[in-house]
């Protein structure tokens, strides 16, 4: 596992680099789809800035963050929709902003967690450096629909590091989203780095393992890609299903994306 500090520099570049996306954008392009339905740019960055907004105030402000969560507790979707509200309506320049202020905040205050202890977060407490990949990760899923947006390819990083590490750890999500078990054994996690090196977790004797490029494992696992349009392959049956469900996030998977939609732009190759 990458130290806190890897994590937290990887994450605040990972924010600006979305914000580069979208600063020189007329109000027009703020307000164009994107393939998440019903999503516009603007609704991306707002999402994100309530999400860092929260994980600031978790690691700062735990007892305000428990009255936030409280509210979210009982109507997830209703939480996001509302948090969209929040932020959506800020003009452009005010909303990219308050985008770059969260994310530096978050930044700034999962660093002054003390070590050895956890933060509050929607389910249970996680250490500071897995909450900061679980932002990575909201970065890396919201960033990619902006960037399929706008027509853009970003170029994929070591940063998918983290990325894959969350998604090993959250493997289950997707069964649970479902109502389904999750297998009682781990997988193995065998992926290429963007420069040639293997990243592994899981058993090296797991039955069941997934391989392939890092950029389209953290693709499928965002739900960004359809598993049709990936590089990846399963070993054993339960890996095999496992890639029509992956999610690294909690909560609805939502409706994923279309085998070929983004085909002309190749998949993650």
């Amino acid at each position: 596992m990458s130290s806190l500090n890897d994590v937290l520099k990887d994450l605040a570049t990972d924010i600006e680099e979305t914000a580069r996306l979208v600063e020189d954008l007329d109000e027009a392009a703020w307000n164009a789809p994107t393939p998440a339905p019903g999503w516009r740019i603007a609704d991306q960055i707002a999402h994100l800035t309530f999400i860092f907004h929260l994980a600031g105030t978790a690691a700062s402000d735990p007892e305000a963050f428990a009255r936030i969560a409280a509210g979210a507790s009982h109507d997830f979707d209703g939480a996001v929709d509302a948090a969209l509200r929040q932020f959506n309506q800020f003009p452009p320049d005010q909303l990219l902003a308050r985008f770059r202020a969260s994310g530096r905040a978050s930044v700034d205050a999962l660093a002054a967690v003390p070590e050895g202890e956890v933060v509050p977060w929607l389910v249970n407490p996680l250490p500071p450096a897995v909450l900061a990949s679980a932002g990575i990760m909201e970065v890396f899923g919201h960033g990619q629909d902006i960037a399929d947006a706008l027509g853009v390819r970003r170029e994929p990083t070591g940063r998918l590091l983290h990325l894959v590490f969350f998604a090993f750890l959250t493997r289950d999500f997707g069964y649970l989203s479902r109502g389904l078990t999750p297998p009682a054994e781990p997988f193995r996690i065998e992926v290429t780095s963007p420069t040639g090196e293997l990243w592994a977790f899981g058993p090296e004797d797991a039955t069941d393992r997934i391989t392939g490029p890092a950029e389209d494992f953290c693709l499928l696992v965002t739900r960004r890609r359809h598993r049709a349009d990936l590089a990846l392959e399963a070993e054993g049956a339960e890996a095999e299903r496992w890639l029509d469900i992956a999610q690294a996030y909690r909560g609805p998977s939502g409706e994923g994306r279309r085998p070929g939609q983004f085909a002309e732009r190749g998949a993650g190759h």
